[in-house]
């Protein structure tokens, strides 16, 4: 079931959201050749807890981080372990925070030093598929426009599209109805209404479509062995079009 939210529980989720961002700003100068990942996913972690809040992701399901961080061929839900990151490595870090008991999530792609022209393609056009989608956001549209606005901008960019994994609600709980697949028709899928909250999250890779799950039964990594990227904020729909509560 689709849920609209409240006044008040949107002024909770603004605050949840925030806290995402003002996370990844923390976090962002640490990555960086040589950076131990458990040491960014800890440091992420009391970060969050210093505004008040707490990882969203800790315990989910029983994933044992603050954070997934996921790095080149991985695409989503890398577990944080005291690997090093390395120059020319591009990485994928999602955050979530709960506030009182209410949930904003945010994924976001970044270069570890000097990346070469294709992981630089490929964050870049990434990134520019959510603000496809993003865009589509309003009320009357459709869910299927969101996923036909991904879909088309990363077939003209060559690049694959996981399938299997999609966006989804959020709310007082970390994932709700409605999934927000980065493929679709026009026209189709559940109506976007006043009030809703969507996270909204392309992940593309440089290669195939196609995806494995590692044996740590968490990470998600390409079946080619070629980059992926992964970019999402949370969405909320307004009564003219859309505000981003995971910051710009």
């Amino acid at each position: 079931m689709i849920s609209i939210k409240s006044k008040r529980e949107i002024e909770l989720m603004e605050i949840a959201g925030s806290i995402v961002y003002q996370t990844h700003q923390h976090i962002k100068p640490l990555i960086k050749p040589g950076a131990n990942i458990l040491d960014i996913d800890l440091e992420a972690e009391k970060f969050i807890i210093s505004k008040g809040a707490i990882p969203s992701f800790k315990g989910y399901e029983g994933f044992p981080n603050a954070t997934c961080i996921s790095i080149n061929e991985e695409v989503v839900h890398g577990i944080p372990t005291n690997r090093k990151l390395k120059k020319g490595d591009i990485v994928s870090i999602d955050i979530g925070a709960n506030y009182k008991g209410y949930h904003g999530d945010s994924a976001w792609s970044y270069a570890v030093g000097k990346i070469d022209d294709d992981k630089k393609y490929l964050m870049e056009h990434t990134e520019k598929a959510l603000w496809q989608g993003i865009k589509q956001v309003k009320p009357g549209a459709r869910i299927g426009d969101i996923g036909y606005a991904i879909e088309k901008y990363a077939n003209e960019h060559n690049l694959g599209i996981v399938r299997e994994l999609c966006g989804h609600g959020v709310g007082n709980h970390l994932h709700e109805d409605p999934d927000v697949p980065n493929y679709g028709v026009l026209g189709t899928g559940a109506v976007l209404k006043e009030g809703m909250v969507i996270a909204i999250e392309p992940m593309l890779n440089l290669g195939s479509d196609d995806i494995v799950l590692e044996d740590n039964d968490w990470t998600v990594t390409t079946l080619d062995n070629k980059p992926s990227a992964h970019f999402e904020h949370t969405v909320l729909v307004t009564k003219d079009g859309y505000k981003i509560l995971t910051g710009e």
